[in-house]
């Protein structure tokens, strides 16, 4: 029997449907997906199934100084002990075994654990390794035919990046978080590559505070032909400066005042000046990691979503791997062949059919970055149907397609008008502009293409003056690096690779970190960087962080070898200590303030300490005095998502407001005082149906037996001092049936009632959407429930998860909304690949 080991089990089921032309049939072993056909069987890994970690003495935190982790040995343990022990069963009846892992730094290394544990079972057993850049039935058949061997070199150098992000990380974070006394989940998270991120980030925030702003003016005037009769395009005063540059910016009042007087009592200008010109606008090279990303941000998409979509696509057959950083087209590529394969589609066939009829001999653009792994990002000519993908998906497809277009497309051609006119001495030009030939960007419309009319003039016609504006303006300061800009900066200074820079940038706002977008570094984030700077520079320095990742470059050319790289390492981390050793006090110091600043809200109304947003040990998070335990006021919060403060402050009580973050989703809440103060008891809608009067005469018997006057209950809209609502009995805790209500917007009870229930009909009101008819609540609710009985999987009932989320929760052993709720964010985050734990308490708190 040939065991074929793919990275995971999509790529299985897909490489099997190639390999067995469709006649293979899924079988499970030890609850893990196998395919099998013709002798052969195909299983899918989970990633890393195998990690490496400290030996368990040295888990206790309290008891083992973080030192003592520099030299310590590292261990590798099972993380995924069901499809391990799959992978020995199998190995056993092996008779060859095929690595199909991802072809690059990782997945070697994913392909070299796999190795590790047949050869644990056998000793003999053929073992070769097949590579493809896209999952389609040509390539992978081709790898089939052509099998080479695991490549050791490249597997040792993502051990070696195993191996020194555990160290690093493990020994600074428990220095970090002891000093601070910040134990438990909010532990203080240090990486070797996320650090001098987050310095980038706390740099440019820096560059932000200190930003002394200048006042300046600039002056503008609206020209017309024909006195005034014709169409008026806009004009903007200038003068030549110094370096006798076209200066657009008066940084004195009085001379932009004097300017505005001349202009503004001016009835016309003449044409001095008429400058026509053509530009060729060249398409686009092809599609890298970087550019991908920074093109998928364009259209709304944050990096670790864009990658997340892109690698589904690319195990789907869909499209090339995602991860490269190639930008020239490779030589067997045959680019008329692959517009073939568009032709006739409905969306982007059209696009295709005139890149071929267009130029008998399509030459493609190419980049600065020629590699030999992998090509650039294109589509592999195989096209999803509309059904088959979601919207999401079909708009990063759709993107890498047209991106393909573009690079084959003929440059655009824009033609330039400047118009300059003079008003006395002062001078007003006019910068017009037309897109002639539209070329690339009629088959790729995502670069922007707008036009500005100035109409053809003389030179000496004389133009009527018909408004002038004077705008008054001050210097602004850098502007917060998105994340495709932030990626791009990461790349140029050699921070992280082109399979990790997304992920260390969602791991920063995982340990909060960093929070909005584009990311701005919380309190926290400052303290830990300037801590960094002021005992240990090393820590956050770009250049140790780009040493390392070259270091490791030279293990996967064989210039190195991996226990070199991991002991120079150690050596750099043994003198950050020395450094570190005599200020850990001082440290702790530092961190607990900052820590503190994060969550203050403002005054407490009882004690005047601090209020500070505080979580439980079970996960929720409240408003808590600093005074505690002589003060033990208290908020609740939304069970909802995370609290995230905001810099507007409530003018009642001083304190700052308050928005959840669940996911993708978001509200304000507000002042959590307000939310307080606005909990109660609302209007009365109706008899409760469990204890109200007609509920309570069916069963009102004392103990002897006889007939007992019950108590009965009425339906009333409540509001939690959480902020939550609901209509619930006026007999709690006594009776507590409830239906839950919308959060946002205002219920209004209307007078049509529910026949059935003899309940009013409500409508909910809001700023930006129509009146949602939320009509009966009992009726409302039983309806929800019946859209989630339907739905097969009721994780699908949540909004945010969708089949494909479900099938991947479902590998990790999360079948039902019951399942989720009890799961720890964390661990579905490290189990299932493109969600986060901040998505996953998201879902939750919609659970």
């Amino acid at each position: 029997m040939e065991l074929i080991i793919t990275e995971k089990d999509n790529a299985a089921r897909r490489i099997a449907e190639i390999l067995s032309g469709g006649s293979m049939q899924a079988t499970r072993e030890s609850g893990v997906n196998v395919y099998e056909w013709g002798g052969k069987r195909c299983v899918g890994l989970s990633g890393h199934v195998v990690g490496v970690d400290f030996p368990p003495e040295y888990g206790d935190w309290r008891d083992v100084e973080p030192v003592e982790l520099i030299d310590a040995s590292v261990e590798k343990r099972p993380t995924k002990e069901d499809i391990v022990s799959t992978l020995r069963i199998l190995a056993r009846r092996a008779t060859q075994v095929t690595i199909a892992t991802d072809y690059d730094r990782e997945g070697e290394l994913i392909g070299k654990e796999a190795y590790e544990i047949v050869r644990d079972v056998d000793d003999d057993v053929p073992i070769q390794r097949v590579r493809f850049s896209s999952i389609t039935e040509n390539e992978v058949t081709r790898a089939f035919d052509e099998p080479e061997s695991l490549d050791f070199d490249l597997a040792a150098a993502g051990e070696a990046r195993q191996i020194i992000d555990l160290v690093w990380g493990a020994s600074l974070t428990r220095f970090l978080s002891l000093s601070a006394g910040q134990l438990g989940n909010d532990f203080i998270s240090v990486g070797r590559v996320q650090s001098p991120t987050l310095k980038l980030i706390v740099d440019r925030e820096r560059e932000i505070e200190a930003f002394d702003p200048d006042d300046y003016w600039e002056l503008f005037a609206d020209l017309a032909k024909d006195d005034g009769a014709g169409d008026a395009f806009d004009a903007q005063y200038y003068y030549l400066d110094e370096d006798d540059n076209e200066a657009e910016r008066v940084w004195d009042e009085s001379v932009a005042d004097s300017v505005f007087e001349t202009l503004s009592s001016a009835s016309e200008a003449t044409v001095t000046d008429v400058n026509r010109r053509t530009r060729t606008d060249a398409p686009p090279a092809p599609f890298n990691t970087t550019q991908f990303i920074r093109a998928a941000s364009a259209i709304g998409y944050s990096a670790k979503r864009a990658m997340s979509i892109a690698e589904d696509l690319y195990t789907a057959g869909y499209m090339t791997y995602p991860r490269t950083d190639n930008t020239v087209y490779p030589d067997d590529l045959d680019p008329e062949a692959l517009l073939d394969e568009f032709v006739g589609h409905p969306t982007l066939g059209e696009s295709a059919e005139e890149l071929l009829e267009a130029d008998d001999d399509l030459v493609a653009t190419e980049g600065d970055e020629e590699t030999t792994d992998h090509p650039p990002i294109h589509p592999t000519g195989e096209i999803p149907a509309r059904g088959d993908v979601s919207d999401d998906e079909w708009e990063i497809f759709e993107l890498v397609v047209r991106r393909f277009y573009a690079t084959l497309a003929d440059a655009a051609r824009w033609e330039h008008l400047k118009v300059v006119a003079d008003v006395e001495d002062h001078s007003l030009k006019a910068n017009g502009k037309r897109l002639v030939e539209p070329g690339y960007h009629a088959v790729y419309p995502y670069f922007n293409t707008s036009e500005n009319f100035v109409p053809a003039v003389d030179e000496g016609e004389t133009l009527a003056i018909t408004d002038t504006e004077l705008e008054a303006k001050q210097t602004q300061p850098p502007r917060r690096y998105g994340q495709s800009r932030l990626i791009e900066t990461m790349e140029d200074m050699g921070i992280g690779t082109k399979s990790t820079r997304h992920n260390i940038i969602e791991k920063l706002y995982d340990r909060g970190y960093v929070e909005d977008d584009p990311p701005r570094p919380t309190k926290l984030a400052m303290a830990v960087v300037d801590a960094a700077e002021q005992f240990a520079d090393e820590v956050v320095s770009e250049e140790m962080t780009a040493q390392l990742e070259a270091d490791m470059d030279a293990i996967a050319s064989g210039e190195a070898t991996l226990d070199d790289v991991t002991e120079e390492s150690r050596e750099m981390l043994e003198e950050i200590f020395e450094e570190l050793a005599d200020s850990r006090e001082e440290i702790g110091d530092h961190l607990r303030q900052s820590l503190k600043d994060d969550k203050r809200l403002g005054p407490c109304p009882e004690c005047g300490e601090d209020l500070l947003v505080r979580r439980s040990r079970y996960g929720s998070y409240f408003v808590g005095c600093d005074g505690y335990p002589d003060c033990e006021y208290t908020i609740q919060l939304p069970s909802t998502g995370k609290p995230h403060i905001l810099e507007e402050t409530c003018d009642e009580h001083d304190l700052n407001e308050i928005k959840m973050l669940a996911g993708r989703q978001t509200f304000v809440h507000g002042c959590p005082l307000c939310a307080a103060e606005d909990a109660g008891e609302g209007p009365i809608i109706g008899e409760c149906p469990e204890c109200g009067e007609s509920a309570a005469s069916e069963t009102p018997r004392d103990e002897g037996g006889e007939t007992a006057e019950a108590e009965s209950g009425e339906l009333a809209i409540k509001t939690l001092q959480s902020g939550s609502r609901l209509v619930g009995c006026t007999r709690y805790p006594d009776c507590d049936y409830s239906l839950p209500l919308p959060r946002r917007g205002e219920i209004e009870v209307t007078d049509e009632r529910c026949e059935e229930h003899d309940l009013p009909e409500l409508v909910v009101h809001t700023d930006d959407d129509d009146p949602w008819e939320l009509g009966c609540p009992i009726c409302n609710y039983r309806e929800y429930q019946a859209r989630e009985a339907e739905s097969g999987s009721d994780l699908e009932s949540l909004d945010g998860i969708g089949s494909k989320t479900a099938e991947k929760l479902a590998e990790a052993g999360i079948e039902s909304v019951d399942d989720l709720s009890d799961a720890d964010p964390d661990a579905v985050a490290a189990d299932v690949d493109g969600i986060s734990a901040d998505r996953v308490r998201g879902w939750q708190a919609k659970a």
